[in-house]
């Protein structure tokens, strides 16, 4: 039984291990919703000093619109053929080419944001240093500097003890408690913010926000683009609408978990963004978590200070394993098509999660810094993964199915993708080579 003549029937029935029931769909809304916020949050109060708070607001809601069509595009063109992957709709839209395009950039977009929050969380728990400026982890602020609070060994340990028991689970369903206390955690990071910004505010000590952006010598029309990737990057989590899908009974039940996530996030993004542009005003960073790494007049914000970093860094300790679970899927995919389902053979499962956790690991601890490397890279193979693909899906319709407003919002969707993509990423380039004063 083929996806295409039952859409409603257990798809685990035919495509996943016999005798497993379907997935829950709060359990999805966990694990979609914790696949989504990742790292984003902490550009997003970046984005509201760019453009403003109205338009930041506006381009927050049109993207999780836009989003909502591309899974619902993605769920609905898989259903209509054979495969069960997104690497395998591509291919079936446009053969091997389309296959290996999309897990190259799942595999771009993944291992980059794994490294990433490596990367954050050892900044976190161990201090790191940015030109002539160091930054004390929390660890090393309560204890002092020692080797067993360095960033290779308290990483190694976060490594052991925290993830790889939860990048073993087969499931994506198995990881709904952990991404329900990620989300919980999410939602902490954004109530301490939202705390100090009111506090500040009572207190006077708010910044005035802008409500539209400025421009001026240090802002042009053009780097007004380069908040786009950032928020396309937020949103995207395609690379687990078809292992989080597929555990589910129904297509329907996917969309609505996807709906229920996507308001919850905007939400969290919006108000991240807000609160954190209140309390830092023009002198956000690009990363938010900086502007906490700082001193603080009271012992008070000291301990919210702590709070802010230690529940993102364990948040991201929690969303590591859901990335981990495609990424883990599109390279056996890649590397061993013809190899039965990855969670049936025990060994293969085990060598290639080892193999990335240890990779992963050695890359946080060899390039500490190597956050904007991965802002050109990651934004464009995100923008792939979440508009262009799926946009093109619909407009090559093997299975004949597109409507007109399919076809409509396809191409609108990647018009929009590409034009604003290229004007971020050349912008970015001018800025950093260029001659901006």
């Amino acid at each position: 039984m083929s996806p295409a003549t039952e859409v409603h029937a257990p798809l685990l029935t035919s495509h996943g291990p016999p005798g497993v029931n379907p997935a829950s769909v709060s359990g999805a809304v966990f694990n979609i919703a914790t696949s989504i916020i990742g790292a984003g949050i902490m550009s997003i109060p970046a984005t509201l000093k760019v453009l403003g708070i109205i338009p930041a607001l506006v381009l927050i809601v049109i993207v999780g619109i836009l989003v909502e069509i591309s899974v619902e595009f993605l769920m609905r063109f898989t259903h209509s053929g054979e495969s069960i992957t997104y690497a395998g709709v591509m291919n079936e839209s446009f053969g091997r080419v389309g296959s290996v395009a999309t897990q190259v950039c799942v595999m771009i977009t993944n291992l980059g944001c794994l490294i990433m929050y490596l990367i954050i969380i050892a900044d976190v728990l161990s201090g790191s240093q940015n030109g002539g400026t160091v930054h004390l982890g929390v660890l090393q602020e309560w204890f002092g500097i020692h080797w067993w609070n360095s960033r290779e060994f308290a990483l190694l340990v976060t490594v052991i003890v925290v993830m790889l028991p939860l990048v073993l689970l087969k499931r994506v369903e198995s990881l709904k408690f952990s991404s329900a206390v990620s989300v919980l955690l999410a939602l902490i990071f954004v109530a301490i913010c939202s705390v100090m910004a009111i506090i500040a505010l009572v207190q006077g000590k708010t910044r005035n926000p802008r409500l539209v952006p400025q421009l001026d010598e240090q802002t042009s029309f053009f780097d007004l683009f380069t908040a786009v990737p950032v928020i396309v990057t937020a949103f995207t989590f395609h690379f687990n609408v078809h292992p989080i899908g597929f555990e589910l009974g129904k297509q329907s039940d996917m969309i609505t978990a996807v709906r229920i996530s996507l308001v919850l996030c905007s939400a969290i993004y919006f108000a991240i963004g807000l609160f954190g542009y209140l309390l830092f005003g023009d002198s956000i960073e690009s990363d938010i978590l900086v502007n906490f790494d700082r001193s603080s007049e009271t012992s008070t914000g000291a301990l919210l200070n702590v709070a802010v970093r230690l529940s993102y860094a364990l948040h991201l300790m929690l969303v590591f394993p859901l990335l981990n679970f495609s990424l883990r899927g599109n390279i056996d995919e890649f590397l061993f098509p013809k190899k039965p389902f990855l969670a049936s053979d025990t060994k293969r499962f085990v060598a290639l999660t080892i193999v990335l956790l240890v990779f992963s690991y050695l890359a946080a601890i060899a390039f500490p810094n190597i956050w904007y490397l991965f802002q050109f890279v990651g934004s464009t193979s995100a923008v792939c993964l979440a508009f262009i693909f799926p946009g093109a899906i619909a407009l090559r319709d093997v299975n004949g199915i597109s409507t007109k407003r399919d076809r409509t919002m396809a191409t609108i969707m990647i018009v929009l993708a590409v034009v604003t993509s290229v004007i971020a990423i050349s912008t970015n380039i001018y800025n950093a080579f260029g001659n901006k004063q």
